[in-house]
């Protein structure tokens, strides 16, 4: 049996709806994956995030880079991110190490 003529436009009206972006939380956890292969680190969290004008992201990601007893002195490290529009790792820096336990001075 053919196809309808509707099923034929609704299926042309569907490929030509745009992409959706994913959403922030993907995004995020996709990020943290990424960053977490390239450094052989755990990443923790992300602390802030932007968008970018290119529609991209800019994450900051909080990364365990020493594990240390008690947990109170572990070195964590804070890394910005960027992410392009479709959510893959673009680049990352290591902006600030502190330990744990230990309040943000800024």
């Amino acid at each position: 049996m053919a196809p309808s003529s509707d099923s034929r436009t609704n299926r042309k009206a569907a490929d030509a709806e745009p992409e959706r972006p994913p959403p922030l939380a993907e995004v995020s956890r996709t990020a943290m994956e990424q960053l977490e292969e390239l450094l052989g680190q755990p990443a923790e969290s992300v602390s802030s995030c932007a968008r970018g004008e290119d529609g991209g992201w800019h994450l900051t990601v909080e990364v365990l880079e020493l594990r240390r007893v008690p947990d109170t002195m572990s070195l964590l490290a804070s890394y910005e991110v960027d992410v392009d529009h479709h959510g893959q790792l673009m680049g990352h820096r290591r902006t600030h190490r502190y330990e744990r336990g230990r309040a943000d001075r800024r």
